[in-house]
């Protein structure tokens, strides 16, 4: 039987038989594995995602964490599966085996933990924002403060948060508050309040470690003069609270089973990561990781939502075909009416060539030279962005194909489309991504990074069927015009840089089904015939809608900058 969680013949497709993963067991660091270890690893991720976390999914939907003014109260299924995940090692499944790891590839980690995002994506984010941490301290923290933090963290024992945003600020890091004051023993004293903190209290775990941007006495204004501190919720030695005080919990459309908080620090003691003053250089650390795994769950959302989608269309007997004469001829599955078939096409085509882009991205960590390094600056933007807007339409397509059915509670597909609608704001905005991808990354090194994009895909583009190829290698032309037009002003591009980072994301998911269109070759069966449709329909369908977002990029349109305020009502 077919599961609606995920497709497990489309990930082996991906990960075997388009991005050879098998052939990194070539590599001294994952000399220990094999294929038999890699299924193995997604067998248990399958089998964990399904018995464990899809069944409370909705429950934790309905009865969202509480908190009486002490405690934070949640059902106890989330707290079960959580334990399961750590005793399967996969909360360490990257990392090194001297801290606890399994050194499995970043490609195979990620391709398990899509099982997780899928199933539930509200107790999966707990196991998310803790291996980020993780993945921080390795990289920045001391032996001992990996020791004391990380080692928990990889057992289950401690959970981990990031905390930027504050009330007053958002998003805009370089107008945090909270500060922190050097103590003689050399920890800090932190205070001051953050906003938006997802797992920011729970009794999941023996203790959570926050991870504080915050700024020191004396330091510059503007993100520079941020630093980053471990600050735990309790004291290591004494088990008591650290000035770390929950002051409410946020209430969300979506992701309701994950914690929201606004959190207190008062006087709380804090150890510096590294050095003073490189604190959001550190943290962005964690966020790329965190862009890229908010990208991997907006995928999950809308390959779930799709495939409950199709199970709905073949299972759901409504009218009859538009040549029947006979009214009382018997109806037929609504998979045969064309709409129908149109939104379905459209789903597997986002959902299938995000799930590939996430793939992607997640080898090019496994194989690191500076050009790998360069590509993925370069389409991290696109990995966090593209997938939280088109997954998503996925998710608005099922409840449309269920019909009267999809907006009630009683079918999982409008929570889908709920859960997904946060993607687009979780770890930065659409825009803010944007920004991101024209503002900074396409002008990097001199344009360096969407030379070498362009270049990879023309090259896929070249050795694919020339009606597919050729619509593809215009796209990189013109996109590449585009951007050299617009670097002449770079305060009239950023204005429509949202219409630059869509137009981006629409050739680049074209690339991806090229890349997979070519993996399928000539190769015979229901699944490949469905690959060679899906990248024809994406081609031929979805990536004429650049033109007019290149267009009205060069056409150097000023009306959202002339626009007055005023005349908004």
């Amino acid at each position: 039987m077919n599961s609606k969680v995920l497709s497990r013949r489309d990930l082996d497709f991906l990960l075997y038989e388009w991005l050879d993963v098998q052939a990194l067991t070539g590599r001294e660091r994952f000399a220990e594995h094999s294929r038999e270890t890699f299924d193995a690893f997604l067998d248990v991720s399958q089998q964990i995602a399904e018995r464990d976390f899809a069944p409370h999914n909705r429950k934790n939907d309905l009865h969202e964490p509480t908190f009486d003014g002490n405690r934070v109260e949640m059902i106890p299924e989330v707290s079960h599966a959580l334990r399961v995940f750590a005793e399967s090692g996969l909360l360490g499944a990257t990392m090194d085996a001297e801290h606890g790891g399994l050194q499995l590839p970043h490609v195979v980690q990620r391709a398990c933990f899509l099982w997780f995002q899928a199933a539930n994506t509200a107790s999966s984010a707990y196991a998310m924002l803790t291996g980020g941490n993780a993945h921080l301290l390795l990289a920045h923290g001391t032996e001992e403060q990996i020791r004391r933090f990380v080692h928990p963290m990889i057992e289950g024992r401690f959970a981990g948060t990031m905390c930027l945003s504050e009330p007053q600020a958002g998003s805009s890091l370089s107008d945090v508050t909270t500060r922190a004051v050097k103590q003689a023993d050399g920890t800090y004293r932190v205070t001051g309040g953050k906003m938006w903190i997802s797992g920011g209290d729970h009794e999941l775990t023996e203790n959570i470690i926050h991870l504080v941007l915050a700024r020191v006495a004396g330091a510059p204004a503007g993100v520079k003069g941020l630093s980053l501190f471990i600050v735990p919720k309790l004291d290591l030695a004494t088990g008591e609270r650290n000035g770390v005080t929950l002051a409410g919990l946020n209430h969300k459309m979506g992701y309701r089973g994950t914690t929201n908080t606004v959190l207190a620090f008062d006087d709380a003691v804090g150890e510096l990561v590294g050095e003073e003053g490189r604190g959001l250089q550190y943290m962005f650390h964690m966020m790329n990781e965190a862009r890229i795994g908010v990208g991997s769950g907006a995928v999950a959302l809308g390959y779930t939502g799709y495939l409950h989608a199709l199970a709905y269309a073949r299972e759901r007997q409504q009218g009859r075909p538009v040549t029947a004469k006979d009214p009382l001829a018997p109806p037929v599955p609504i998979v045969d009416h064309p709409d129908v078939r149109r939104m379905l096409l459209a789903s597997k085509s986002y959902v299938e060539g995000g799930l590939a882009l996430v793939l992607y991205a997640a080898k090019l960590l496994d194989q690191p030279s500076p050009e790998n390094s360069l590509l993925l600056d370069v389409l991290t933007p696109i990995v966090k962005a593209w997938p939280s807007q088109w997954c998503r339409l996925a998710d608005d397509h099922a409840i449309q194909i269920h019909g009267g059915y999809g907006y009630t509670r009683e079918y999982p597909v409008e929570q889908f489309y709920r859960d997904n609608r946060l993607n687009s704001i979780h770890e930065g905005t659409d825009g803010i991504q944007a920004l991101d991808l024209l503002g900074r990354k396409v002008t990097q090194q001199g344009g360096a990074g969407l030379a070498l994009l362009l270049d990879r895909i023309r090259a896929t583009a070249a050795s694919a069927p020339a009606e597919l190829g050729v619509p593809v290698l215009a796209a990189c032309d013109r996109l590449a015009a585009t951007t050299a037009k617009l670097w002449a002003d770079p305060s009239t591009a950023l204005v429509n840089a949202t219409a630059y980072l869509d137009a981006a994301g629409h050739l680049v998911i074209a690339w991806m089904w090229l890349e997979q269109l070519n993996a399928a070759a000539d190769r015979e069966g229901d699944f490949y015939q469905g690959k060679r449709l899906a990248a024809r329909y994406f081609v031929t369908h979805e990536l004429p809608r650049i033109g007019p977002m290149l267009d009205l990029l060069d056409s150097g349109d000023t009306l959202l900058l002339d626009l007055d305020d005023a005349w908004l009502g």
